[in-house]
C-alpha cells in the first residue's frame, strides 16, 4: 500500500526537530518589556481562536485506537463511507512505530491492545497479512503475548467479529443494573465513564452478536502458537489462593457456567432496565456520556436490542458519533495524505473557561464584549437537572458545568471550579443571574466533597479499591477517587469567592493534600501529565488559601520543581511517569508543562531564582511570531497507563497565565522596593 508512514509524534522526532531558538539574553528581572510583548501577542492569538458564538474549542487528540474502533464499528454495522474508512486507515498507519506496533502516546512504547486493534483494522479493510507493515506488526504482537495479552474491551470487540470466544472473556452480565444502590457492588460504585461504557457493553455481552467476516480478514495468526492451542482463559493467582482476584475469577467462571446452561432468570428484566438506563442518558447529551467508547457501545447495544438502522435513536447516536470526526480529504500541511481522525470527545466548556481565565489574568478588561460573550455562553451550559451524581448527594440542588457542549447527566467538579474561576474575571450585565449560578455551583461542589476532604471529578466517595480486582476492570478506570489536582483547583476557586481556612471544609481539603504529598515533595497528577500538573495545582490552591510559602510542604515541592528543570530552561514530563514514578518530571521541555512548573514556583514565592528566570526565557524564546507555542507531546490524561490526551490549546493559555503571573510578581516587587 502506498501510504507514507512514520510516527510523526515520537519523542525521537521531537528531539530531532527541536524548538526554534532565539538570541539569548541575561536575567529577566530588569527586562519586563519583552515579557509584556509576549503577553500581548499571546492574548491576541487566543482571542483570534474564539468562535463567533463566544466559546473556544480545540481539537482533542488521542491515539489511533479511535480510528481502529471507527472502522470496526462501521464494518460491524454495515454502514460508513468507504472513502472515509480508507482515510481513517491512513491516519492509523501514520503512527505505526519502527518496531511494528502502535503507541498510546507520542514517543511511548508500543501497546499490545492498541496494536492488535490497528492490525485488525487493516485486515478488515482488505489488507493482506503479507503486507510489509503487517508483517512487522505481527512480529511485535506475537513477541509480546499475542491477542490473549489484550484487555477485556479489545477482546469483546474481537468476539463480535468472531475472532475470540465469548466464553473466554470476562463476563459483563446486564444483571449488574439490578443491584440496589445500598448494595456494596452497585452500579454507582464504579466511575461514571465506566458506567457509560459497561452498561451498553453488558447488553452486547448478553446478546453476543456475531458478524461473519471473510476468512482472509481474520487474525488467527496473532495467537501465539495458533488460536486452537492458545489458552484464552484468565489466570488464577496461585500465590494467594484466598484473594479478591480469585474470588472474582470464581464468580466469573460461575457466571459463564450459568450462561452455558441458560440459567438466567432475571435476564429479560435486566436487559429492559439496562436499555431504559441507557436511553434515558441520551437526553440533553451529545450521545451517551458524550464520550467516544460509550457512544459506540450504545450504538452496538441498540442494534443488539433490535433497533433498526433507521430508528431515530440509532440515527441520533450515529450522528453524535460522526460529529466527533475531523475529515481531512486533502491532508494537512504537516501530513499531505487524505486522513480522517476521531476525537474521544469535545472540550468547549473546559477550553472556554481556561481561555477566559487566562485572558482575564492577562489584563483583558472584564467589560470586554468578547469576555462577556464567552461568559454568557458558559452560563447557558449550567446544569439544572439531577444526574448520576445525585445517588451519592441526593439532597443537593443541581449546579455546576460539564466538559462538552451537552452532557447534563455528568457535570464534573473540575470543570465547575474552572468555570467559576473564569466567571470571576467578567463583569456580566446579568450580574444577579451569574451570582446565583455561581452560588449553586459552589454549593454543589461542597456537596461533592469526599469523606477524606478531597474532590473527585464526577462522583463522591467512588473509592472502593476492591473493584480493581474485577476481571473486566483491566482498563484501569473503574474508580473516580479524590485527587489533589482537582482539590487544588477547587481551593483556588473557593479563595476567589471569599472562603478561607476558617471554613472546616477548606481545612479538611488542605489536610488531604498534605497527606497525599510524595516523599520528594511532588504531588501526583490524575488529569494532567503528571507530577508537574499535580504539584502546580496544589501550590496554586495553597497560595490562594493563604498557606505560608515557608511551610515545609510548599518549599519541598518548589525544590522538587527546580530539581527536575531541564538544561534548556524548560520543563517536561512524559506519560511514562505513570508507569515508572522514577521518571517523574523527566521529559522533553513543553510549553504547557514549563508553564505549570513556573506557576508552581511563583505560587511558592519563588520569583527571583535562576530556575524561574530560565523558565520564563524558555517560554519567550520558543514563542512563535503569531503569539502561539508549538507542542507535540500529550500532556493531558484520560486514564493513567491506558489513555492519554493532547489538548491543542494547553500550549496557549497556560504559558499566558505563567508570563502574566511572573510579570505581576515582578511589578509588585519593584513597587515595594
Amino acid at each position: 500500500m502506498d501510504i507514507p508512514k512514520g510516527n510523526t509524534k515520537t519523542l525521537a522526532g521531537i528531539q530531532r526537530e527541536g524548538y526554534r531558538a532565539r538570541p539569548r539574553f541575561g536575567r529577566l528581572d530588569e527586562g519586563l518589556d519583552r515579557v509584556e510583548e509576549g503577553v500581548l501577542r499571546s492574548r491576541e492569538y487566543i482571542l483570534s481562536l474564539q468562535h463567533p458564538d463566544g466559546y473556544w474549542c480545540s481539537e482533542l487528540e488521542a491515539d489511533p485506537m479511535l480510528e481502529a474502533d471507527y472502522i470496526f464499528g462501521h464494518l460491524f454495522l454495515g454502514t460508513g463511507d468507504p472513502e472515509r474508512l480508507r482515510r481513517a486507515l491512513n491516519e492509523i498507519m501514520r503512527y505505526q512505530n519502527e518496531d511494528g506496533g502502535w503507541s498510546i502516546y507520542p514517543g511511548g512504547p508500543s501497546n499490545i491492545s492498541l496494536s492488535v486493534k490497528c492490525y485488525f483494522a487493516c485486515k478488515l479493510m482488505g489488507w493482506s497479512r503479507d503486507e510489509p507493515s503487517l508483517v512487522k506488526a505481527r512480529g511485535w504482537i506475537l513477541a509480546n503475548g499475542g491477542v490473549t495479552a489484550c484487555n477485556t474491551f479489545t477482546k469483546i470487540y474481537l468476539c463480535v467479529m468472531g475472532q475470540y470466544d465469548y466464553d473466554a472473556v470476562p463476563a459483563i452480565p446486564p444483571e449488574i443494573v439490578l443491584f440496589p444502590n445500598w448494595f456494596y457492588f452497585n452500579l454507582y460504585e464504579i466511575s461514571s465513564w465506566s458506567r457509560g461504557m459497561l452498561v451498553p457493553l453488558s447488553i452486547a455481552y448478553a446478546k453476543k452478536p456475531f458478524k461473519k467476516i471473510p476468512a482472509g480478514q481474520g487474525i488467527d495468526e496473532l495467537f501465539v502458537g495458533g488460536r486452537e492451542s492458545a489458552n484464552l482463559h484468565l489466570h488464577w493467582n496461585k500465590q494467594k489462593i484466598f484473594s479478591w482476584r480469585n474470588f472474582f475469577l470464581f464468580c466469573d467462571r460461575m457466571t459463564h457456567w450459568f450462561e452455558r446452561i441458560h440459567i438466567r432468570p432475571l435476564r429479560k428484566i435486566a436487559l429492559k432496565k439496562a436499555e431504559k438506563w441507557m436511553v434515558a442518558r441520551f437526553e440533553k447529551s451529545d450521545g451517551l456520556a458524550a464520550i467516544f467508547p460509550a457512544i459506540l457501545n450504545s450504538i452496538i447495544a441498540l442494534r443488539c436490542l433490535g433497533y433498526s438502522v433507521d430508528d431515530p435513536q440509532v440515527i441520533r447516536a450515529m450522528d453524535e458519533f460522526e460529529r466527533l470526526g475531523i475529515d481531512a480529504p486533502h491532508g494537512t500541511p504537516d501530513y499531505p495524505v487524505p486522513t480522517f481522525r476521531m476525537q474521544p470527545c469535545v472540550s468547549p466548556v473546559w477550553d472556554t473557561a481556561q481561555a477566559l481565565f487566562a485572558l482575564g489574568e492577562a489584563g483583558v478588561s472584564a467589560d470586554d464584549p468578547r469576555m462577556i460573550q464567552a461568559a454568557d455562553w458558559m452560563l447557558t451550559k449550567e446544569v439544572r437537572d439531577k444526574g448520576d451524581w445525585a445517588v451519592k448527594a441526593p439532597n443537593t440542588e443541581p449546579g455546576g458545568w460539564y466538559f462538552e457542549f451537552n452532557n447534563e447527566f455528568y457535570p464534573d467538579v473540575d470543570d465547575s471550579a474552572m468555570v467559576l474561576l473564569a466567571l470571576n474575571k467578567v463583569n456580566s450585565p446579568r450580574e444577579r443571574y451569574q451570582y446565583e449560578s455561581a452560588q449553586r455551583a459552589i454549593a454543589w461542589i461542597f456537596a461533592m466533597q469526599c469523606k477524606n476532604g478531597g474532590w473527585a471529578s464526577f462522583d463522591k466517595d467512588n473509592t472502593k479499591m476492591i473493584f480493581q480486582y474485577i476481571p473486566f476492570a483491566d482498563h484501569n478506570a473503574m474508580l473516580d477517587p479524590p485527587t489533589v489536582d482537582i482539590t487544588g483547583r477547587v481551593l483556588e476557586m473557593l479563595a476567589n469567592y471569599g472562603y478561607t481556612r476558617k471554613d472546616k471544609r477548606v481545612e479538611k481539603a488542605i489536610q488531604f493534600i498534605y497527606k497525599e504529598q510524595e516523599a520528594d515533595g511532588s504531588w501526583f497528577g490524575r488529569w494532567g501529565v503528571n507530577y508537574l500538573y499535580g504539584t502546580f495545582l496544589v501550590l496554586r490552591g495553597l497560595e490562594a488559601m493563604g498557606v505560608d510559602n515557608h511551610e515545609p510542604q510548599v518549599q519541598q515541592a518548589a525544590e522538587w520543581i527546580r530539581m527536575v528543570q531541564n538544561p534548556d530552561g524548560g520543563w517536561g514530563e512524559s506519560c511514562e511517569s505513570y508507569d515508572d514514578p522514577i521518571t517523574r518530571g523527566v521529559g522533553v521541555s513543553t510549553p504547557s508543562q514549563t508553564a505549570w512548573a513556573l506557576l508552581g514556583l511563583l505560587a511558592a514565592g519563588d520569583t527571583r531564582s535562576d530556575s524561574v528566570a530560565k523558565g520564563i526565557r524558555w517560554l519567550l524564546d520558543n514563542q512563535n511570531e503569531d503569539g502561539s507555542w508549538s507542542e507535540t507531546q500529550y500532556t493531558g490524561t484520560g486514564f493513567p497507563r491506558v489513555f492519554y490526551l493532547g489538548y491543542q490549546y494547553y500550549r496557549y493559555y497556560f504559558p499566558l497565565v505563567a508570563l502574566t503571573t511572573y510579570k505581576r510578581a515582578m511589578e509588585a516587587e519593584n513597587q515595594a522596593a
